[in-house]
C-alpha cells in the first residue's frame, strides 16, 4: 500500500501539529509519495520529521500503485485534490489542518489522527461515492480542469448584474437577473450554495441544485433537478464577460462564446473515512445546525 500526501503551506498555528503528524506517519513504515510543492514546504519547515518519499507534481506522474490519497489541510485543499486524483478511483481521505474541515475525516489534533491512520492502513475504512460535475464551454482555456466536486458558478465581473438564461434538458426556464448562478452537487450544498440561500442535500441525493446569487427577481428560488439532467447556461447581453469557477479554479468567459453545458461527470470521487459519523452529525458539529438553547433539554 502506497499513500500519496497532498497539501499546501499551513499557518504558524498548525506547524507543530503537522510535525507530530509526520512523525506518527513515519512510524507506520508505509511507502509514501508527496506532492512536490508540499514536499518542498514540509522539508523546509520540518527537516527532522520528514520521512523518505517519492514525488509527483500532477495527475500525469502520480504513481500507479497509490492506493490512498491523503489530503492535509482544509476544505479548499481537499477540493484541489480532485485535479490530481481525477477519474483514477483512488480513495481520498482528509485530515483537517484548516478551519471548518467539513470534507475531512479527522482533526489534526488528539487521537483522531492515529485512529484514522490505523483504520486506513488496515483497510478498515468506509468509501462514500460523491458525484462530480463536468462543465463544457468553448471559452475554457485548454489547461482548465473542467470537473468540480462542489459547484460550477457563473459570476459577474463588474458592477452590473448578469442576465442568465438556463435550460434543463432543453426546457427553458425564466431568465435570472442576478450577480451570478451556482450549479451545485449535494456535496456542494453545504458550501457556496448554502451561503446564498440554497437548500442542504444529503450527499447520497442524486440531484443538482441551481441557486441564483443575489437575484434581483423577487419570485425566483433555488431549483432542484435530477443529476441526470443537462443544464445549459448562457449569459446576456452579448459582449458581456463573466467569471466561471469550478470549485476553487476560475476562468473568464464571454457571453458570445456559446452555451455553458453542465452535466454529471462519468466518475465519482471516492471519499474514505473511519467510524460511523453521519452527515447529520457533521451538520450539527461543524455548521452548528439546530444550535438553540431550547434544544439543550432534548
Amino acid at each position: 500500500m502506497r499513500i500519496a500526501l497532498f497539501g499546501r503551506r499551513l499557518g504558524r498555528d498548525m506547524e507543530e501539529k503537522m510535525r507530530m503528524f509526520l512523525r506518527v506517519l513515519s512510524s507506520k513504515g508505509v511507502p509514501l509519495c508527496c506532492y512536490s510543492p508540499f514536499y518542498a514546504y514540509i522539508k523546509e519547515c520540518f527537516p527532522d520529521s520528514v520521512p523518505r518519499m517519492g514525488l509527483f507534481s500532477s495527475d500525469a506522474d502520480l504513481p500507479e500503485d497509490v492506493s490512498l490519497f491523503l489530503v492535509l489541510g482544509g476544505d479548499g485543499t481537499f477540493l484541489s485534490s480532485l485535479t490530481v486524483v481525477r477519474d483514477s478511483g483512488i480513495p481520498v481521505a482528509g485530515i483537517n489542518f484548516g478551519r471548518l474541515g467539513f470534507l475531512t475525516a479527522a482533526k489534526a489534533d488528539g487521537s483522531g489522527v492515529g485512529t484514522l491512520l490505523d483504520a486506513l492502513l488496515g483497510g478498515g475504512f468506509n468509501i462514500e461515492k460523491r458525484s462530480v460535475l463536468q462543465v463544457e464551454a468553448a471559452a475554457l482555456p485548454p489547461d482548465f480542469y473542467n470537473c468540480a466536486l462542489n459547484e460550477i458558478s457563473i459570476q459577474r465581473r463588474d458592477h452590473a448584474m448578469l442576465g442568465i438564461e438556463v435550460s434543463v434538458d432543453g426546457h427553458r426556464i425564466p431568465a435570472y437577473w442576478a450577480d451570478g448562478l451556482i450549479v451545485a452537487t449535494p456535496t456542494g450544498s453545504t458550501a457556496y450554495s448554502l451561503s446564498v440561500g440554497g437548500p442542504v442535500a444529503a450527499p447520497s441525493s442524486e440531484v443538482f441544485i441551481i441557486t441564483p446569487i443575489a437575484p434581483h427577481n423577487l419570485n425566483v428560488r433555488p431549483l432542484i433537478v435530477p443529476d441526470t439532467s443537462v443544464v445549459e447556461v448562457s449569459i446576456i447581453p452579448a459582449g458581456k464577460t463573466a467569471l466561471m469557477t469550478a470549485d476553487n479554479r476560475s476562468a473568464v468567459i464571454r457571453a458570445d462564446s456559446g452555451r455553458i453545458r453542465v452535466t454529471r461527470a462519468p466518475f465519482p470521487l471516492n471519499i474514505a473515512s473511519a467510524g460511523e459519523e453521519s452527515f447529520f452529525c457533521a451538520l450539527k458539529e461543524k455548521l452548528l445546525w439546530g444550535e438553540d438553547k431550547r434544544n439543550s433539554r432534548q
